[in-house]
């Protein structure tokens, strides 16, 4: 019978106490009418901004990371042979300054083709990293290293 007075208790505080929360909560405003109008619909939304078309030389490497990665990955669908020297020749053409690049080897000490090359352009204080290789392609933007340089380790000449 304890048993059964306590269940009660229980329930019936339960009940109390999820009504007098019922009443915090704060009713949805109603909205007011009004005689103004609807705004008229906008305009077509524009078409987005084409793609690049050449480097922004006096720009931030940001600023070339899109026109950089679609140079790179249209080098890499077309076929070719790649190596260092096909990217770096790549992005020259394209526009880019040789004298700004940097590329690690791309074969290993015992002339064995490397796994990944990495190259880059410097732009003032950032920098453009490219990596081709066993991983894929994948690029990035970086500050330049205490060095001056955008690449770690022993780089060959663009």
């Amino acid at each position: 019978m304890r048993r059964s007075r306590r269940a009660l208790v229980r329930a019936l505080v339960g009940v109390a106490l999820a009504v007098s929360l019922a009443g915090c909560t704060t009713p949805e405003p109603m909205p007011i009418p009004t005689d103004t109008p609807s705004a008229s619909p906008s305009a077509e939304p524009s078409a987005p901004p084409a793609p690049p078309t050449a480097p922004v030389l006096d720009g931030t490497a940001a600023d070339n990371h899109e026109f950089f990665d679609r140079i790179n990955q249209e080098l890499i669908a077309s076929g070719a042979a790649l190596n260092g020297a096909a990217f770096i020749d790549n992005l020259v053409a394209h526009g880019f300054p040789r004298d700004a690049m940097e590329v690690t080897p791309d074969r290993t000490a015992i002339n064995e083709p490397a796994d990944n090359i990495t190259f880059s352009i410097r732009f003032g204080e950032t920098c453009l990293l490219g990596q081709w290789g066993n991983i894929g392609y994948a690029s990035l933007v970086a500050d330049v290293l205490a060095t001056g340089r955008c690449l770690v380790g022993t780089a060959r000449p663009a």
